[in-house]
């Protein structure tokens, strides 16, 4: 039997991108898998494709992930694994960023976390195991200019997992931080798409800006992300850390 045979895992943003890779991989290694996100044609696509239950939900709306939360027990039982992945990243110069851009920011990437993470903690608790993997970014690990608020939320990510961690050593539940790096998806082309429009740059040029910070010169692919959270669902004895998909790029 496979380590996640009767598990149910629950993935924020499962829609696309790193969180749909994500759900694939967990749903290949044998876990009831539960996708949740804003977009329910796109979680619809995706659950579709890949076997996975899916539930509707803001994470930054506390009602919707309590009923999203509920709903998604009540089809598949209480939640083993919960991998926190809902996210949002826009640049901007500080001096320019509008108060609503810091406060959704902080909102999706930050209390998001929380919202689901305090959903399934009682659960957790009373069977004395659980794993919580909260996918945060090399911005969680240095700053990066333009990106204050992102980087701000994903600091605040890298603290809640290591003081979670402590907290919940002794109870059987893991928490732990992936964080990639640049990595091939709608996030990343709009980046691309952004410095084509500020500065002319064709998409080449673009792109090999960007992959200027990473030592292997290439993007991350989602499943490689999807991997390192596979392997720290397994662990019992890895917890509080922020695991690295960056080629290098944050030593």
């Amino acid at each position: 039997m496979s380590y996640f045979d009767g598990k149910h895992a629950v993935v924020t943003g499962g829609g696309s991108g790193i969180g749909a890779a994500i759900a694939a991989s967990l749903v290949s290694a044998g876990a009831a898998v539960t996708i949740m996100g804003r977009n329910d044609d796109k979680l619809r696509k995706v659950a579709d494709d890949i076997g996975a239950a899916r539930e509707l939900a803001d994470v930054t709306d506390r009602e919707q992930v309590a009923t999203a939360f509920a709903s998604a027990v009540k089809n598949n039982g209480c939640v083993d694994i919960l991998v926190n992945n809902a996210g949002m990243a826009q640049a901007v110069p500080f001096a320019k960023m509008q108060d609503e851009l810091w406060d959704q920011t902080i909102a999706v990437n930050l209390t998001g976390v929380y919202n689901c993470t305090r959903v399934v903690t009682e659960s957790m608790l009373a069977a004395g195991a659980g794993s919580i993997v909260n996918i945060a970014s090399t911005a969680a690990r240095t700053g990066f200019a333009y990106v204050a608020a992102y980087c701000a939320a994903k600091h605040g990510v890298l603290g809640l997992t290591r003081s979670l961690a402590l907290e919940f050593a002794k109870k059987g539940i893991t928490v732990n931080a992936v964080c990639p790096g640049y990595t091939n998806t709608d996030m990343v082309e709009s980046a691309v798409e952004n410095v084509i429009a500020k500065t002319g740059r064709t998409r080449e040029q673009a792109l090999a800006e960007i992959l200027k910070s990473n030592p292997q010169g290439r993007l991350v692919e989602p499943e490689e992300v999807a991997d390192a959270v596979i392997w720290l669902c397994q662990q019992q004895s890895v917890t509080g850390q922020a695991i690295a998909v960056d080629g290098g790029e944050v030593q």
